[in-house]
């Protein structure tokens, strides 16, 4: 999957951003260029959608119709989903939420993600840790702009973000498109943690912990874009809250 926000929706962490990026031969590319090298990846199962300067959204279509690493894409009242994985407990999910057995994973994604926006009764990071399984999803909600993306925590799945030539952020599985995409301004996405635009990143599982960037350096001995870790010595003053259907996630920290 391929997901690119516009910097001014998505608002990735600084620290993702290596100035290595612009001195090398090799520089970051515009998010056309990485959108065309992307398909040109999968040139025969590929489909993608554009939300004019906003973002792109692309998906490979699985070649099995069932598996356990299966790949999902979907769009419910403009909001959209790409879904990496599955879920183990998405009956016991559907069945919590009110939805009909035929829910998958992307669509399940989309219905949490709506009850939350629209003022729902738990926090995020409480939502996301109910997700039992191997998965990475990303989210855009068109109708406002936001992103939301998690990764889970049992390294099943992989995921990776970087930054391209124009600021906005890329958020893809396809390592080399990343590398190629972005440069030295990347990282993989850190496990057990979650990203939304308004709010920022933070750990799902550890939610009153604060995430710190760690210095991370390539084989040439080139500074790359930061890895994000849990501190455990550093806490939050209030945990996650839901917001307004604008802003349904707002996160405090004075």
């Amino acid at each position: 999957m391929l997901a690119i926000f516009h910097k001014a929706f998505a608002h990735p962490p600084e620290e993702l951003n290596s100035p290595a990026s612009y001195k090398g031969s090799k520089k970051p590319k515009l998010p056309e260029e990485t959108l065309r090298d992307f398909l040109s990846h999968h040139p025969d199962n590929t489909c993608s959608m554009s939300f004019g300067k906003s973002s792109v959204l692309a998906y490979v279509r699985p070649d099995k119709p069932f598996s356990v690493n299966q790949r999902l894409f979907c769009g419910i009242d403009d909001i959209y989903c790409l879904f990496l994985g599955s879920l183990n407990n998405l009956s016991y999910l559907n069945k919590q939420y009110g939805l009909s057995k035929g829910t998958d994973e992307a669509m399940f994604v989309i219905e949490a993600y709506k009850t939350l926006r629209d003022r729902g009764p738990y926090p995020a990071d409480q939502v996301v840790k109910e997700l039992d399984g191997s998965f990475a999803f990303v989210v855009y909600d068109s109708k406002n702009g936001g992103v939301f993306a998690a990764l889970g925590s049992d390294g099943g799945v992989k995921l990776y973000w970087g930054i391209a030539a124009d600021g906005s952020v890329v958020i893809s599985d396809d390592l080399d498109v990343i590398k190629e995409g972005c440069a030295k301004s990347f990282a993989p996405f850190p496990a057990g943690c979650m990203f939304h635009s308004e709010g920022g990143l933070m750990s799902f599982e550890h939610p009153m912990n604060k995430l710190k960037a760690m210095p991370r350096v390539d084989s040439e001995g080139v500074m790359c874009g930061a890895n994000f870790k849990v501190d455990k010595f550093s806490r939050v003053n209030s945990i996650p809250r839901v917001g307004s259907q604008s802003n349904w996630m707002e996160w405090e920290q004075h």
